[in-house]
């Protein structure tokens, strides 16, 4: 019952990690996690 309840957990953080980061690229951000993403010179490597 337990491995159940770690999966269903995971599953989920997971999956809603996986839909931000697709929003925020359908935006048009080039590097999701960087705080200069919303700027025209971002210059992440």
């Amino acid at each position: 019952m337990e491995n159940i309840i770690i999966i269903a957990t995971l599953v989920i953080v997971i999956g809603t990690a996986l839909c931000y980061i697709w929003k925020e690229k359908k935006k048009g951000k080039k590097c999701v996690g960087c705080p200069c993403s919303n700027t025209s010179s971002c210059h992440c490597k």
